[in-house]
């Protein structure tokens, strides 16, 4: 029997590192609780930021609530630069280490920045993923520019777009790829929202890219296009993904890349030679674990409830004393936006999808639920403003229904199953 832990350290100021430090209380954890933080901030809720705090509607300052009797020891602003697995210590940015019996790390991602770092530092030129970037970029909204230009065809890149569009900002949006949002819908309806973008004004321009900024006084002035067109702007956010944050690892003997950390179907972290690291933890954006809705393909997703329900999945198995008395992480993924009036819901992944269907309503009403099959299987379903009958096909794939899951419905349009 594995002893019990005396003092736990949550490496992560996070949503999931959060949810643990509650649930490790809630299951009776009376030891020493340490949460550190790269951020001065206490962990504070992401999805307003691209969404409400844009528009001026909240406070940068959204901050997660917890119980004012939680017991933790926050060190925030102290980024953790290194860990000891021998030692089982943790060491700080301002030289401090932090031993630890049990250890989370929950470090999430950071924004990818601009690749240029002369241009990525020009006045104007922003990313959008931590509380600080929204307050920026929403103070420059707020000053309303000439034209704002967005580079990314994710989630981001249009919620941004929208926003902007709601504050009556022209807007351009620059997309690498020939559709938008292809990677996390398909083509087919990553289309429609490119077509719903254009015609709330957005002037969207797919398989654009930029070949330079031009300055002024260290200020964004204009960007010039691989194709030659010059765009006059002084407000550039560059929404090109995410980089996950495990740089102070190096060395460790975990087995930490650009992928993320990778761990178990118990969140427990994994060493190089794919052993379990004794007493080291992982969960939320920073985890790549075997997801049992797809066997075991390992997978990494930055959604609000993976984050939540891995923290609480970690903390319980650090204190279950032994492998036998451990829960597996079984969440499905799920994901939701709200962009140019429309309500976007996804659960599952649709990445690699080789059959499509639209179940319920219809692309031309922009009011529908679509499924998602590959090899005949149910693997993901997306609603745009029809959620009704979302928790069934969440069920279906849960189940590895067949594709198409359900085919008796009684407001089912004639399906016509096709390529995504």
């Amino acid at each position: 029997m594995t002893t019990a832990p005396e003092r736990i350290v949550v490496v992560g100021a996070s949503l999931a590192g959060l949810t643990a430090a509650q649930h490790l209380r809630a299951q009776g954890y009376a030891g020493a609780l340490t949460l550190v933080g790269d951020e001065p901030h206490r962990p504070y809720d992401r999805p307003p930021l691209s969404k409400q705090v844009l528009r001026g509607l909240f406070s940068a300052d959204t901050t997660l609530p917890h119980p004012p009797d939680l017991g933790v020891e926050f060190r925030l602003g102290q980024p953790a630069t290194r860990l000891d697995l021998s030692r089982r210590a943790v060491e700080l940015g301002d030289g401090s280490r932090l031993p630890y019996d049990r250890l989370l790390i929950a470090t999430g991602t950071r924004a990818r920045p601009w690749p240029n770092p002369d241009e990525a530092a020009l006045a104007g030129v922003f990313t959008l993923r931590g509380r600080d970037d929204a307050q920026r970029l929403g103070a420059r909204l707020q000053a309303r520019p000439d034209r704002v230009v967005l580079v990314g065809g994710g989630f981001i890149g249009f919620e941004v777009a929208s926003t902007c569009r709601d504050l009556d900002i022209p807007v351009t949006l620059l997309v690498r790829d020939a559709v938008p949002l292809a990677a996390a819908l398909g083509p087919r309806l990553g289309g429609l929202i490119g077509d719903v973008a254009r015609e709330k004004g957005v002037d969207l321009r797919l398989e654009s890219e930029i070949e330079r900024m031009e300055s002024r006084d260290g200020h964004l002035v204009a960007v010039t296009l691989k194709d030659g067109t010059r765009i006059e702007t002084d407000c550039l956010v560059a929404a090109i993904g995410t980089l996950r944050n495990v740089e102070w690892l190096a060395g460790s003997g975990l087995e930490a890349d650009a992928g993320g950390l990778r761990c178990d179907a118990f969140c427990r972290a994994l060493h190089e030679d794919g052993g379990v690291a004794e007493g080291v933890f992982a969960a939320g954006d920073v985890a790549r674990w075997p997801n049992p809705h797809d066997d075991d393909a390992l997978v990494a997703v930055e959604h609000w409830g993976n984050a939540r329900a891995q923290g609480e999945t970690a903390a319980a198995n650090m204190l279950a004393g032994d492998a036998s008395a451990m829960r597996r992480h079984d969440h499905l993924p799920d994901f939701w936006s709200q962009q140019f009036g429309l309500t976007i819901k996804l659960v599952g992944l649709a990445e690699g999808a080789d059959a499509f269907a639209v179940m319920h309503g219809s692309l031309e009403e922009r009011c529908l639920l679509a499924a998602y099959g590959r090899d005949g299987r149910t693997i993901a379903a997306a609603s745009i403003d029809s959620a009704r009958w979302l928790p069934a096909y969440k069920a279906a794939i849960r189940e590895r229904a067949p594709f198409p899951p359900i085919e008796d419905a009684v407001d089912q349009p004639r399906l016509r199953v096709q390529e995504p």
